[in-house]
């Protein structure tokens, strides 16, 4: 809603003031400016990103305008996860854990963390180094690395829409001057026309400066923004993954080691502890069930 409303200011703003003060909007509809630019732009992000990197930007771009970042259904649920299965590797037997960690889509413990089993990504995050316990041969700042360089990792594929729309952003206001030479070129080409036509052809090619600029750092610049603090806040998801698990793995009792991972979480977003303790004796009951 933020980006809608955003865009709304911007244009009104820019379209009303141009109005404002005596401007004509028939000029600024040049269909043929916006097909270049706006064509070149698309053209050029095709050539530079793979086609997975097309479609997660699409999935980005869509998560922005949704604002899909994790409320406190979703970290109550990975930390009540979290804590049921560090409290069986400490009371059950090895196949009972692998049971979990094998088959989530079945074992009871994702089934009341949904907004866990519903990330695939994190329920193997969480199940990988869950196994890695269970082997017991590694040191926890073994673990520790081997989670930063995975972080590492998921961190700049995810960011990688974000790169792709600066990389876009970046390069629009050269496109709106080649659309703008373009244009010149046009002008150029009736240059024995009377001042009223060459007038109207010259303001047509500046149109495509001024697309060009307005484009790139009012609508790509702040959506590619917007998709880095959305991918960033789900990313955070790990470093609360990794801070619970080493707690565990260096000896403290799952009820501290989720206070590893709840200090974790921002502080305008971390679920209470009252509400933390709720979630470890109800699974799936506590907190703020609307955030899906």
């Amino acid at each position: 809603m933020n980006i809608i409303i955003g865009l709304v200011i911007t244009f009104g703003c820019v379209i009303g003031g141009y109005m404002a003060a005596g401007g004509h909007m028939d000029i600024l509809w040049q269909p043929y400016e916006f097909l270049i630019i706006l064509g070149a732009a698309l053209g050029g992000f095709i050539i530079s990103n793979p086609m997975k990197v097309i479609k997660d930007t699409g999935k980005a771009l869509g998560e922005a305008f949704g604002n899909k970042v994790p409320k406190e259904r979703h970290y109550l649920d990975m930390l009540g996860a979290l804590y049921s299965l560090m409290r069986d590797l400490r009371t059950k037997s090895r196949n009972e854990i692998e049971a979990h960690i094998d088959n989530p889509a079945e074992s009871s413990i994702f089934q009341a963390a949904p907004t866990v089993l519903a990330n695939a990504e994190l329920t193997a995050f969480i199940c990988d180094y869950v196994r890695l316990i269970i082997i017991g041969n590694a040191r926890s700042h073994e673990i520790e690395a081997l989670m930063d360089e995975e972080i590492d990792t998921i961190v700049h594929d995810k960011m990688k829409p974000h790169d792709a729309l600066n990389a876009v952003g970046d390069g629009l206001p050269a496109i709106g001057i080649v659309a703008a030479v373009l244009g010149i070129i046009h002008t150029m080409g009736a240059i024995n026309e009377g001042p009223d036509v060459l007038g109207h052809l010259i303001a047509a090619a500046l149109v495509g400066t001024f697309l060009g600029i307005l484009v790139s750092y009012c609508v790509i610049q702040p959506l590619s923004a917007a998709v880095k603090v959305v991918r960033s806040k789900q990313n955070r998801l790990y470093a609360i993954v990794k801070q619970t698990l080493l707690a565990y793995m260096n000896g403290s009792v799952p009820q501290v080691a989720l206070e590893y991972g709840r200090k974790t979480i921002s502080s305008k977003e971390r679920p209470s502890i009252d509400a933390v303790e709720q979630e470890m004796m109800n699974p799936g009951g506590g907190g703020d069930a609307s955030a899906a």
